[in-house]
């Protein structure tokens, strides 16, 4: 049962009066990760954590984000989106705060978790309120302010946090104190200048249930994932115990999302020809573009001896193309109403990207290394967002949030389980690579360490393990390339997708037409 009234339409005024709030809240939750993630060798190096460790801080984060987006989506339909967002920046904060209290790795790990859960609210919350004010046909027009906090965030956000882990009187703890002030100014700023046209609004209960066993499944294939290989066997009762568990928990899940009243994951909008393909999309998309960037910072730090500062500076061609294919194919959008060609495009050049890594090693030129990631970044500037934006031009205003929530779901489960796949991959490898080379140097095996502590090792211990970094990243991208080709063919797949200019659809459209036929 729903509640509709007609959205009212919003001028360009008070369109943009309500993006300053919504502005700042995206630079607040994409810079939680950028800032992080020059910073986050140094963080695990004090607090001697290990190469597991190093991942579970990323994929902490990244799972809370993707176990309560659907649920943020769905409750979107429900409730008032500005209050939601409000309550997103609430949670951020106390997970920053905590996170920057931290007295030990696993402690950072579950703080991060706490502050994934605001993360996720906010990628997603964002999305949705500004789909709910602008057509999908319109939207490009306004990428150009969102271009500009992209541009703050991700470019000078690797570079203040490796200047903040730098600078002996502020250290890493900074890195989540500073997004504190900002995220409550984005609070009050939101109070005075969010304010949403009336429009659909669902009434039901919340499949909590649901939600519940997704997260549950898909926490456990995650943990097995991390662990297999080091802790256990890939074949072994503990690999069987954990997979077979986690496939009956997420069967159970999709029993109860058919029979429940407003899903998290609504079926019958992923089902539809469009949803599903952009997610298949996002999904491999999410695992290549994660899984593949988060390690850069490390790979720079570890494997080349950079500071944190200069690894900030080293990573920004990834960050640049963002936003310059971001920006650029927003208005090319607008301007056709056609998406498919940028989706399709992006795809290509992200597993182009991946594969020019690929040939990395711990000597490798840095303009190479540049050229490697400025097509990453530009194919992820193509695809990620215009993927959303297909799947919301097929969605009504009551069903926009799930159907968001949806997609930005499969995107952040992509990403999460390519963090703990090519974490796993890549400890084995540097596991594996270390040992020998201290064999052959006829130092004993434990000379190694544990840890990425690597001031504590012996000068000739270090470089051994330098180089075992620097030559295994390389495999990684191949494996992120590998994935990205998934995302390729699914974008190839997608019909022609003519982007509406109205905000809500036509009352007959959902029904008739062709763009939503079921696959």
């Amino acid at each position: 049962m729903s509640t509709v009234s007609p959205p009212v339409r919003m001028n360009h005024r008070e369109i943009l009066e309500s993006l300053s709030g919504l502005l700042l809240v995206l630079f607040v939750a994409m810079i939680s990760s950028t800032i992080v993630s020059t910073a986050l060798p140094r963080i695990v190096g004090e607090l001697n954590g290990t190469q597991t460790q190093y991942t579970w801080v990323v994929t902490s984060t990244l799972l809370a984000a993707t176990a309560t987006t659907p649920v943020w989506g769905r409750l979107a339909d429900m409730f008032s989106k500005k209050l939601l967002v409000q309550i997103a920046i609430g949670i951020f904060v106390l997970g920053s705060l905590i996170s920057g209290f931290a007295q030990d790795t696993p402690q950072v790990i579950a703080a991060r978790a706490v502050q994934g859960i605001g993360v996720g609210g906010l990628q997603a919350l964002v999305q949705i309120v500004i789909a709910a004010m602008i057509p999908p046909r319109e939207r490009g027009r306004y990428n150009g302010y969102l271009g500009g906090v992209m541009a703050v965030a991700t470019l000078a956000g690797p570079l203040l946090g490796g200047l903040i882990v730098d600078t002996s009187w502020l250290g890493w703890r900074w890195c989540f104190f500073i997004g504190v002030p900002i995220a409550v100014i984005a609070f009050f700023l939101l109070q005075f200048t969010l304010h949403l046209p009336a429009g659909a609004r669902s009434k039901g209960k919340v499949d909590y249930l649901g939600a519940g066993l997704i997260a549950v499944g898909v926490s456990t294939l995650l943990i097995w994932v991390s662990f297999v290989g080091n802790s256990f066997a890939w074949l072994s009762w503990q690999t069987a115990d954990m997979v077979l568990s986690a496939l009956v928990v997420l069967g159970l899940a999709v029993v109860v999302e058919r029979r429940a009243e407003r899903p998290v994951v609504p079926l019958d909008v992923i089902r539809q020809r469009v949803p599903a393909l952009a997610i298949l999309a996002s999904l491999a998309v999410g695992m290549a573009m994660f899984g593949g960037a988060v390690f850069l910072g490390q790979y720079f730090q570890v494997g080349r001896g950079y500071t944190p500062t200069e690894a900030g500076l080293l990573t920004m061609p990834l960050m640049l193309g963002v936003l310059i294919s971001s920006t650029v194919t927003g208005r090319m959008v607008t301007k056709s109403g056609k998406v498919k060609p940028y989706i399709v495009t992006g795809a290509i050049i992200l597993v182009a990207g991946f594969l020019g890594l690929s040939f990395i090693d711990h000597a490798t030129p840095l303009p190479v290394l540049s050229v490697g990631m400025l097509l990453v970044g530009l194919g992820v500037g193509m695809t990620m967002q215009n993927l959303v934006l297909a799947v919301q031009n097929t969605a009504a205003m009551k069903d926009l949030g799930a159907a968001t929530g949806a997609v930005t779901f499969f995107r952040s489960l992509g990403g999460t389980i390519g963090v703990s796949v090519l974490g796993a991959i890549l400890a084995e490898r540097v596991k594996t690579s270390i040992l020998s080379h201290l064999a052959a140097a006829g130092l004993p095996a434990g000379a190694g360490g544990g840890s990425l502590n690597l001031q504590a090792l012996p000068p000739a211990a270090q470089a051994i393990v330098r180089e075992a970094y620097g030559d295994a990243t390389g495999h990684i991208f191949l494996v992120s390339a590998a994935i990205g080709v998934v995302g390729v063919i699914a974008a190839l797949a997608l019909p022609k997708i003519t982007l509406r200019s109205s905000v809500d659809l036509p009352a007959a459209e959902p029904e008739s037409a062709p763009a939503l036929a079921k696959v």
